[in-house]
């Protein structure tokens, strides 16, 4: 079981906008990119969720943007779940460069959902204590 988990990016030529720095909504792919490579590393792969026929889907979500990020910039993504309750998540990242400048603090609030329904459903005892719970 992995608290605080690091998800190592390097800033692509795709992720750059007319301002010639990563555009806002890269922040948050990296975010989710890291958000399933941590469940992935607790043993919960999305074809796991697959086969459970029930996972996670983001309701809301808050950035703050601090720095920007550029091309060929060396990036760790810093991701942890501090809180779960009977349906819900709340897991928070920090994007930090390599000469450890934080560039954005981000914040997803995640609902557990049945995938036929499309309706909320009790987190499983099996999938929750996968996630150790990180103080912020």
């Amino acid at each position: 079981m992995i608290g605080t988990f690091e998800f190592p990016y390097t800033v692509k030529s795709s992720d750059i906008d007319e301002l010639n720095h990563a555009g806002n909504y890269h922040y948050l792919r990296w975010a989710q990119d890291a958000a399933v490579a941590h469940s992935s590393a607790n043993g919960w792969s999305p074809l796991k969720y697959q086969a459970l026929e029930s996972g996670w889907v983001a309701r809301a979500h808050k950035i703050t943007y601090l720095k920007p990020a550029y091309e060929c910039d060396a990036l760790t993504i810093k991701t942890w779940v501090s809180a779960m309750k009977s349906a819900t998540s709340l897991r928070h990242y920090e994007i930090i460069n390599a000469s450890g400048e934080m560039l954005a603090k981000v914040e997803t609030r995640w609902a557990f959902i049945n995938f036929k329904t499309q309706k909320p459903t009790r987190i499983p005892h099996k999938v929750a204590k996968c996630f150790k719970l990180v103080e912020y």
